[in-house]
């Protein structure tokens, strides 16, 4: 397992963690003036600068990819399957011009919350059909651009409005469902705030193996939970094994970053360099 604690070489901050303290050149620059190697940006965070001039700000300041968040949401009524198509596209587009290694997939959940708009159901079955239905469609899409897509299971308390896929197991059926032998580049992305629950997730993990585990997302559960969403802990501040999980996707082959992605109504909060700061001390001694 390698050893985090002497720098922070192998971590990655997915730009979600400083939303609120500034757009993505701001956050670019202070993840340089820290020494981050790595980033994954959000979608609304490159559009409000433009894809190119992301890429080319990416480019400038010398800093890898670890992934791009994000594609998905795909569940929809027939008046919205196509446009969902349509924004999924753009998305392989947007990673394949910013170098990413892989769009990280959010599958959806119920039509009504995944594509706003639709007309509502509680057809839970339907929903993870579609979403096998549009991953399919995407990965002739995204194999012809080179990009892979990384599902990733959510926590089963955003079933309804976010992922219907909630286990790592769900995710890797599917992944053997449309890519049997494992060369369409079609995997996972593993988030210990998602998964830490699962008895199954070492043995999934396992089973994923290189091949599969595309990204490893950081944070951690709070005890109590206050919001569904924005009230993740910094690593260290709760009740996962950081390491343990982490040792797992090693021991199966991963040898990417550690990307710190915190969606916290506190951390928001606090400034942007207090936040890169805290980052960094707790990749080291928590992660």
């Amino acid at each position: 397992m390698r050893d985090f604690s002497r720098d922070h070489r192998w971590m990655s901050i997915n730009t979600i963690t400083l939303d609120r303290q500034g757009d993505l050149p701001t956050i670019l620059e202070a993840c340089v003036r820290h020494q981050v190697r790595a980033v994954c940006p959000w979608r609304h965070q490159v559009q409000q600068v433009g894809v190119d001039r992301a890429a080319k700000l990416l480019r400038d300041a010398g800093l890898a990819l670890s992934g791009y968040c994000r594609g998905g949401m795909m569940v929809a009524d027939p008046a919205h399957r196509q446009s969902a198509r349509d924004d999924n596209r753009r998305a392989v587009e947007e990673a394949v011009t910013l170098g990413a290694p892989c769009l990280v997939l959010v599958a959806g959940g119920l039509p009504q919350f995944s594509r706003p708009g639709s007309a509502p159901s509680k057809d839970f079955a339907a929903a993870r059909e579609m979403v096998a239905e549009e991953i399919a469609h995407l990965l002739e899409f995204a194999q012809a651009a080179g990009m892979p897509l990384a599902i990733e299971p959510l926590h089963p308390m955003m079933a309804a409005d976010r992922s219907c896929i909630n286990t790592l197991r769900q995710a890797l059926d599917l992944c053997d469902r449309l890519d049997p032998a494992g060369d369409r580049g079609l995997g996972v992305a593993v988030d210990v705030y998602h998964t830490w629950w699962d008895p199954e997730l070492a043995v999934q993990i396992a089973r994923a193996g290189t091949a599969r585990l595309m990204a490893l997302h950081v944070c951690d559960w709070l005890v109590p939970t206050t919001h569904l969403l924005t009230d993740r802990g910094m690593m260290g501040d709760g009740i996962v094994d950081i390491p343990l999980i982490r040792g797992w996707m090693e021991t199966a082959g991963y040898d990417g970053p550690a990307e710190i992605e915190i969606f916290s109504e506190r951390w928001w909060r606090e400034p942007m360099d207090k936040v890169l700061s805290t980052c960094i001390e707790r990749h080291k001694r928590a992660v």
